[in-house]
C-alpha cells in the first residue's frame, strides 16, 4: 500500500511541477514578449489583470502542491529502503521552493504589487520580471528532472 501512494504522489509531483514549468516557461517565452510588443500602458493593464486572474483555485494549488506532493514521495519511499529515490524526490522539492515559490515571494509578487499601485513602469518591470520568471522555469525544470531521476532510482 505505500508503494502505491508513493507512486501516486510522484506521479502528481512530476504532473504539477510540469504544469508549473510550462506556464512559467510560457510566460517568459510568449507572454511577456508579446506584451513587450504593444503599448507599454496596455502591457501593462493586460499584465495586471492576469496577475489578479491568476489568482486562482486552479494555478495556485499546482503552484503550491508541488513541492509538497515532491516531498511526500521522497517521504514515502524512504520507508521502503528508497534512498536513492527519496534524496531525489526530497532535493526536487527544495529546489522548487527556493527556485519558484521563494522567487516568486520575493520578486516576482512585489514586481507585480508595485506594477498594480503604478510604481513602476512597464519598461522597468519587463526585463526584471522576466528574468526572475525565467529562475522560475529553469527551477521547475530542475525539479521535474530531479523526480524523473528518483521514478529511475526507484525502479
Amino acid at each position: 500500500m505505500l508503494s502505491v501512494l508513493a507512486l501516486i504522489a510522484a506521479a502528481l509531483a512530476i504532473v504539477l511541477n510540469g504544469l508549473m514549468a510550462g506556464a512559467f516557461h510560457a510566460f517568459s517565452t510568449s507572454v511577456v514578449p508579446g506584451l513587450d510588443a504593444v503599448a507599454a500602458d496596455q502591457a501593462a493593464e493586460s499584465m495586471r489583470s492576469m496577475n489578479r486572474k491568476i489568482l486562482n483555485p486552479r494555478f495556485l494549488s499546482a503552484f503550491v502542491l508541488a513541492p509538497v506532493a515532491s516531498v511526500a514521495a521522497g517521504g514515502l519511499v524512504l520507508p521502503l529502503g528508497q534512498t536513492g529515490a527519496a534524496v531525489a524526490f526530497f532535493a526536487a522539492g527544495a529546489v522548487y521552493f527556493v527556485g519558484s515559490l521563494m522567487v516568486t515571494g520575493a520578486v516576482n509578487v512585489p514586481l507585480n504589487n508595485a506594477l498594480e499601485a503604478g510604481e513602476v513602469q512597464w519598461q522597468g518591470f519587463s526585463p526584471r520580471w522576466t528574468r526572475w520568471n525565467t529562475l522560475r522555469t529553469v527551477s521547475s525544470v530542475i525539479s521535474l528532472l530531479l523526480l524523473v531521476a528518483g521514478l529511475y532510482f526507484w525502479r
